[in-house]
C-alpha cells in the first residue's frame, strides 16, 4: 500500500447555513478512505495554509463533527476573502512549501467561482513543482451564481436553499405585519442580499406561489429605475391599500458610498447607504397614493447564518456534496470540482458527480431573463418550479442545552509549524 497523504480543508468568502455540512461530509467520508491520512482545517481559508495554521480535524471527537450539520456559518475553521491573485508568487509558493512540509497529498477548497480559480491554479503549480497534489473543489454559495446559466455544470449550489427557505418566512411574517399596520405603514421595502444576481430576492415569490399578496420582487438585472418603481408601487396601493417590496441589495439606485472587499466586490453591508434606505427615502419624498409612509427592513448577515430556517433538503445535498469532495480526491481525481446535477422528471432528485475546475472558473451564472416577469418587478412560475424543491418541506429540529442551541466547538489542536513564520503578500505594508 502507498503512504497515506493528508488532506487540507480550507473555506473562502461569505458562509452559509449549511458550509459545515460539506466540512462535515468530508471529514466524516475521509475517516474510511485508505489514501488519506489526516485531515487539517486551514485556519481562516487560504491565509491557514499561508500562516501554517492547520487544524488537526481528525483529531476532533465524532460528536462534535456530528454537530456540524447544526452549526451555521464558518466559526469552525474560520473562512477568509484574501484572494492569491496573479503576481502574487510568494504566496503561491508559500502554499506549496506549507504543503510538502506536511505530507499534503489533498487539497479541497469549499468556495464560489474564485475559489475553484485557486483550487486550480494551486494543483497546476504543485504539478510544475513536482508535487503530488490533489485538487478538488466543493461548491458554496448563497447566491447560487457558481457555474453556468443552463445549469449544466452545476444546478445549484449548497446554501441557496437555505437562504431561499429564510426569505420565504420572512415574506411571509412581513406580510402578516403589513397587514395588520397598513393604515400608517402602507409599504415595507426588505432589502436581500444578492450584489448582481437576482436568485435570493426571487425567493421571495416561494412565500405567495399563489400570487395573493401584494408582492413586488426587484432583483439587481430588473429593467426598471427607480421613477418606474415608486409607479409600480403605487400602482398596487391603488389596488390593495398596500405593498410589500423585496429589492436586491444590487438593485441600482446610484452611488452609494460603496465599500469593495479584496475580492473587488461591493460590500453592501458596510457601505454608507442601502438600497432599502434609498427607495424608501424616494417614496416618502415623492409620496405615496395612500395616507402613511414607506418603511425599510434590512437584513444582512443573518441570511447566512439563521440556522432554524436551514433547508433539512439543502443539508443533506452539502453533505453530499463533501463525501463526493472526499472520494474524489481519494481516487487521484484532481483539477475537478464535486457538483450537484437535477435528473429529468417531475420528481425532484439529484445526482453527484464532477466538473472540471477550469469550466467552473470561467464561467459565471446569470438569472434566466425568462424568469424575470414581464411587469420587471416579479418572477415567474418557472423559477418556482425551480426553487421549490431546494427549500424542503420541514422545519430543522435544533439540538438545545440550557434553552440555548448547541454548536459544535473543536479542541484546538494545531499540527506542527514547520516553517519560517510568513506574512501573506496583501497584507504586508
Amino acid at each position: 500500500m502507498s503512504e497515506r497523504r493528508n488532506l487540507v480543508v480550507a473555506q473562502s468568502g461569505g458562509p452559509t447555513p449549511v458550509i459545515n455540512s460539506s466540512l462535515a461530509g468530508i471529514i466524516e467520508a475521509a475517516r474510511d478512505l485508505d489514501p488519506i491520512g489526516t485531515v487539517y482545517g486551514a485556519r481562516h481559508g487560504i491565509e491557514g495554509v499561508l500562516k501554517e495554521e492547520l487544524l488537526d480535524l481528525s483529531a476532533q471527537s465524532a460528536e462534535e463533527v456530528a454537530l456540524l450539520r447544526f452549526t451555521p456559518a464558518a466559526g469552525s475553521i474560520g473562512t477568509c476573502r484574501y484572494k492569491l491573485r496573479a503576481g502574487q508568487d510568494e504566496d503561491f509558493e508559500r502554499v506549496i512549501e506549507v504543503f510538502r512540509a506536511h505530507r499534503v497529498g489533498y487539497f479541497l477548497y469549499i468556495g464560489g467561482n474564485d475559489s475553484m480559480d485557486t483550487a486550480n491554479k494551486i494543483a497546476l503549480l504543485a504539478q510544475k513543482r513536482g508535487l503530488d497534489l490533489v485538487a478538488v473543489g466543493v461548491p458554496k454559495t448563497i447566491d447560487n451564481d457558481v457555474g453556468d446559466s443552463e445549469f449544466k455544470l452545476i444546478d445549484h449550489t449548497p446554501g441557496y436553499g437555505s437562504v431561499a427557505r429564510y426569505w420565504m418566512h420572512m415574506v411571509q411574517n412581513a406580510n402578516e405585519e403589513n397587514k395588520g399596520s397598513c393604515p400608517a405603514d402602507p409599504v415595507l421595502v426588505m432589502q436581500a442580499m444578492g450584489r448582481k444576481i437576482g436568485f435570493i430576492p426571487a425567493a421571495a415569490r416561494l412565500a405567495d406561489p399563489m400570487r395573493e399578496m401584494p408582492l413586488q420582487i426587484y432583483l439587481a438585472e430588473s429593467p426598471c429605475t427607480l421613477e418606474q418603481l415608486a409607479g409600480g408601487v403605487n400602482d398596487e396601493l391603488r389596488r390593495s391599500g398596500r405593498c410589500v417590496v423585496v429589492i436586491s441589495e444590487g438593485f441600482d439606485v446610484g452611488d452609494l458610498g460603496d465599500l469593495k472587499d479584496s475580492f473587488g466586490h461591493t460590500s453592501f453591508s458596510s457601505s454608507k447607504m442601502t438600497v432599502a434606505q434609498v427607495v424608501v427615502n424616494y417614496l416618502n419624498h415623492v409620496g405615496l397614493t395612500t395616507k402613511g409612509a414607506a418603511r425599510g427592513n434590512v437584513s444582512g448577515t443573518d441570511q447566512r447564518h439563521s440556522m432554524a430556517y436551514a433547508s433539512l433538503v439543502d443539508l443533506d445535498e452539502s453533505y453530499r456534496v463533501g463525501q463526493m469532495a472526499a472520494e474524489l480526491a481519494a481516487g487521484g481525481q484532481s483539477g475537478y470540482m464535486a457538483t450537484i446535477l437535477r435528473n429529468p422528471g417531475s420528481i425532484y432528485s439529484v445526482r453527484y458527480d464532477k466538473v472540471p475546475l477550469e469550466e467552473v472558473a470561467n464561467s459565471e451564472r446569470t438569472f434566466p431573463t425568462n424568469w424575470i416577469a414581464p411587469s420587471g418587478c416579479d418572477v415567474t412560475d418557472e423559477f418556482v418550479r425551480y426553487a421549490r424543491p431546494l427549500i424542503g418541506n420541514d422545519m430543522i429540529s435544533l439540538p438545545i442545552v440550557d434553552g440555548r442551541q448547541r454548536l459544535a466547538r473543536f479542541e484546538p489542536i494545531y499540527a506542527e509549524q514547520k516553517l519560517p513564520k510568513y506574512v501573506p503578500q496583501a497584507d504586508r505594508k
